[in-house]
């Protein structure tokens, strides 16, 4: 804790601009029993902290505990594989040049991982959600930050509603990207938001929950929209042509901090009051907030674009295992690339927040065929398929990419053609071949 108010460049230390453009891949995965498709509880013999443990012992790394219980493990070579709250098992990767790295140090990791967690009887699946467990009845990760906050959503009533089922059960592949100064990260970011509801559109991908098939393409979509939508889906200044830096934090002023953690490692719920205000007034004990403050609350802000030294992308539903390379390879060639990313803000930028938010409620049900303001998004998704892979192919003649990265982008292109998103996809098999049985879902899905 500390007595100094933060200055306006504390507020600015997180968000300095990298050196160089590198591309990094967070996947989140549950731990399925091959038979139930029931995720593994933290506890047991064959439980998430033993998978952990294992981790540990065959990896070796760092351990990561909260109030004295393992929740992570940092690899020795700086990759992580940490606990979401319902037990879900998210893989970090160490920002890498090319999309194709990245992707092939996420396959090496996942496959390695995927093999571990076999010897517990267990599948590795990757996905938008875990679709057979029930909410009632998980068991959540003894992490004392998230007894905090399903307190404060709980707090919240029908705004933090749904804020249990991404806790407990969704899943995604985030992507993480770089700015390089002041006037790449205005256009970076502007793109990026200006794209996420197309993109989360064509990235449905969560159609089964608590074993049930009930309309609905993307749960996770659907939970979204109650999860305190203030710091939530669309950051709303990133929509300006104009954005820099500091209209984020002022945007990140006005909300309000979940939890704070004091020296002696403990976690303590927030006064809830906006964050200027801790900056103006302090704690209730008098202290003030301190820089790591800062920084866990900008951890604590979940838009499509998550700002901090990154920008990271994390609006879509995670595709099935064998088209994760799809998402890196989209955001970088729409990011990275000068012409893609203006033509991508040219077709999108004059879309309002209303018609964002507009758009995020009709596609868990809609899909691609969700409409963003006026327009048909099945349309500009391939449009911005077509953008992304100029700029993968841009990569590719500067020598940044290996000459088979542009062919991550055909799956997505092939739902464009057919109409047909990875959610519709599972549907089908779920109501044939699968036979609603969720032993034949995981071992489809498995990694």
């Amino acid at each position: 804790m500390t007595d100094r108010q933060l200055t306006r460049d504390d507020l600015r230390a997180p968000f300095r601009p990298a050196r160089s453009e590198q591309v990094g891949i967070e996947v989140e995965c549950g731990l399925l029993d091959p038979a139930t498709g029931l995720a593994a509880r933290y506890f047991g013999d064959r439980g998430v902290l033993a998978v952990l443990e294992a981790v540990l012992a065959h990896w070796g790394g760092e351990r990561q505990e909260d109030a004295g219980r393992l929740t992570g493990v940092l690899r020795p070579d700086g990759s992580q594989i940490t606990l979401e709250h319902g037990g879900q098992l998210e893989y970090s990767s160490v920002p890498v040049p090319s999309v194709a790295e990245a992707v092939h140090d996420m396959r090496t990791a996942l496959e390695q991982l995927a093999e571990l967690v076999g010897r517990f009887g267990l599948a590795l699946v990757p996905g938008g959600n875990l679709p057979f467990d029930r909410l009632a009845d998980v068991q959540w990760v003894p992490m004392t930050r998230g007894a905090i906050m399903r307190d404060y959503f709980a707090a919240l009533g029908p705004a933090g509603d749904r804020a249990r089922y991404i806790m407990a059960l969704s899943l995604s592949t985030q992507v993480t990207l770089d700015y390089l100064s002041p006037g790449d990260f205005t256009e970076k970011l502007r793109t990026q938001m200006a794209a996420a509801p197309v993109v989360a559109a064509l990235l449905v991908n969560s159609p089964i929950q608590e074993g049930r098939a009930d309309g609905l393409l993307s749960h996770r979509s659907w939970a979204w929209l109650r999860m305190d939508p203030r710091r939530c889906g669309v950051l709303a200044p990133a929509l300006r042509p104009d954005v820099d830096v500091d209209d984020v934090i002022d945007w990140a002023l006005d909300l309000p901090l979940i939890h704070y953690r004091t020296p002696d490692g403990r976690y303590h719920p927030a006064p809830d009051r906006p964050f200027a205000d801790l900056l103006r007034y302090g704690y209730d004990d008098g202290s003030r907030p301190t820089p790591a403050h800062w920084a866990s609350h900008l951890n604590q802000l979940w838009t499509h674009t998550r700002v901090r030294n990154t920008l990271e992308l994390r609006g879509s539903d995670g595709p099935p295992y064998p088209f994760i390379a799809a998402v890196p390879a989209l955001w970088t060639g729409l990011t990275y690339h000068a012409e893609s990313r203006a033509a991508a803000w040219k077709l999108l930028g004059h879309h309002t927040v209303a018609q964002h938010r507009a758009a995020l409620a009709e596609l868990p049900v809609r899909g691609l065929d969700t409409r963003l303001g006026d327009d048909p998004v099945r349309p500009l998704a391939a449009e911005l398929l077509r953008l992304a892979r100029a700029g993968l192919d841009a990569r590719v003649s500067a020598g940044l990419e290996p000459p088979h990265v542009p062919g991550y982008l055909d799956p997505l292109d092939e739902i464009v053609a057919t109409g047909l998103t990875f959610a519709e996809q599972c549907l089908g098999r779920w109501h044939g071949e699968f036979r609603q049985d969720p032993a034949r879902y995981v071992a489809a899905h498995r990694v």
